[in-house]
């Protein structure tokens, strides 16, 4: 399969998945409503540079989400191109990003992106998929590890590992944004349709790592102090998303369209200076797991 080609039957895969997590979305939750937006960006130079499919939702089980894919393309700022691994000053560039922000605290935060990359004579996979959770419900943390354990084989501790290391409020020290997953970036082995199989394969196992854990736990009570800790714990994701994302710069860098990359802040957070959760409670062990562990 040719470059070009392959690149075209990415965006239509990328596509199709955002209907189908919407659809599943809806099925969990029929009082979910979604604004739509087509929109059309243009690149460095002021030429038409392509664009993409937003989808907000508000909902009774999803507080808020965005599951949005793009495709874009044309001259990038210069300076920006030269933080990429590629050669020159034009990309083109397709995936899907989504986080869904659930209101029960016993259903955990998601995010997952699964991109495409071209610069130059260099092209790339990024992506992957991690958890925020905020209660400690550790058999849902081992199913969401043991789904991807099984979608990545061999390459699964390397993804884990380096998602451990980078979904990670580093400037907290060794805190990170949740109980990780798997991440990848720049990747390239050399065997294009190989690695494009791989990216494919992974982005097909989202639905199933997630939705399942939300249908077990989206009837479950909770307290007022479970969401006090969730809120204080979605500030921390707010810290990181602007702070460390590198999915955030690049969109902003490339002329992305700012609600669509902010899209993945939660509608609500707290920060409260110095917090730490009770001593002895459930919350203090839930803030344990923010840490890596073997799963």
């Amino acid at each position: 399969m040719k470059l070009e080609e392959l690149k075209n039957t990415f965006n239509l895969h990328v596509k199709k998945l955002q209907e189908r997590i919407t659809q599943e979305m809806r099925r969990l939750d029929p009082e979910l409503v979604m604004h739509e937006d087509l929109w059309q960006r243009q690149d460095h130079a002021t030429h038409p540079g392509g664009g993409g499919i937003t989808r907000a939702f508000q909902g009774k089980l999803f507080e808020n989400a965005g599951v949005n894919t793009s495709c874009v393309f044309g001259k990038i700022d210069p300076q920006f191109a030269k933080h990429l691994q590629g050669c020159g000053d034009e990309m083109w560039a397709a995936g899907i990003s989504l986080i869904i922000h659930p209101r029960n605290p016993k259903v955990p935060t998601v995010h997952a992106n699964f991109r495409m990359i071209h610069q130059g004579e260099k092209f790339w996979f990024g992506g992957g998929a991690d958890l925020t959770p905020y209660y400690p419900i550790e058999e849902d943390f081992k199913y969401f590890h043991n789904v991807w354990k099984k979608a990545a084989g061999t390459l699964y501790e390397g993804m884990k590992k380096t998602c451990d290391d980078y979904f990670n409020n580093s400037h907290r020290g060794i805190e990170m944004r949740g109980i990780g997953g798997i991440f990848y970036d720049h990747l390239n082995s050399g065997d294009t349709l190989n690695d494009f199989e791989m990216v494919k394969n992974l982005s097909e196992h989202f639905i199933q790592s997630y939705f399942p854990i939300v249908e077990k736990r989206m009837t479950e009570n909770w307290t007022e102090a479970d969401e006090d800790f969730m809120l204080h714990r979605r500030g921390r994701y707010v810290e990181f998303n602007l702070l460390h994302d590198r999915g955030t710069l690049f969109g902003l860098k490339t002329n992305g369209r700012v609600d669509s990359i902010l899209i993945s802040l939660p509608a609500r957070c707290k920060f409260s200076y110095q917090y730490r959760p009770e001593a002895g409670s459930v919350y203090e062990k839930m803030w344990s797991y923010y840490t890596p562990h073997a799963w």
